[in-house]
């Protein structure tokens, strides 16, 4: 089915998407799926203050920026949201976010929990779905498989998944990440409602 909100019969322009969930769930990873099984969505490339991890490319996985720019934007109000994740920023540019949903895109965004909170309260009608891990030491196993976290950050990043996860009854569905090309498929299935 083609984006926007027009093919469905309601006003035209596109629809705010936003798939969140804790850190290690794999949202990356299915959000890349569901892109490949959906090209015609738009993926919204989220703006963060901390350094590329191996294999990230600047303007596909993030727009790397200073705490200098970021701040800068803040100021300007630049952002539809953004959240101090673990000790570095992160956040969403409005204006490309608008103006692909103006030309009648559907627009992905692939933040965290306090991102998708900001977002419902700014754009009520936005479709959250909450990624979950089919269990905790799951989580624990997928977070220290990335080898990007010391022993304290991972404990902050598994305390901080406990709170997130109770947050799932404020978003409109809840998907499973037990397996990538499945969980994506659920995705792909909900947008196709």
């Amino acid at each position: 089915m083609a984006g926007g909100t027009a093919a469905r019969g309601g006003p035209p322009g596109g629809r705010l998407i936003v798939i969140a969930g804790p850190s290690g769930v794999g949202k990356g990873t299915v959000v890349r799926r569901l892109l490949q099984v959906r090209p015609d969505l738009v993926l919204s490339v989220s703006c963060t203050t901390r350094a590329p991890r191996r294999g990230e490319v600047e303007g596909r996985d993030y727009r790397f920026l200073s705490v200098a720019e970021f701040d800068r934007l803040v100021a300007d109000g630049a952002f539809l949201e953004w959240a101090d994740v673990f000790g570095d920023r992160k956040g969403t540019l409005e204006g490309p976010v608008r103006e692909a949903m103006a030309r009648g895109a559907d627009v992905v965004l692939e933040i965290d929990v306090q991102g998708a909170a900001i977002v419902r309260r700014r754009v009520p009608e936005a479709l959250l779905i909450f990624l979950v891990p089919p269990s905790r030491a799951e989580l624990e196993r997928r977070l220290r498989a990335r080898r990007t976290e010391d022993g304290e950050t991972l404990e902050r990043r598994l305390a901080a998944a406990e709170r997130e996860l109770a947050e799932a009854p404020g978003f409109d569905r809840v998907v499973v990440n037990d397996e990538v090309d499945r969980a994506a498929a659920e995705i792909a299935g909900i947008l196709d409602c």
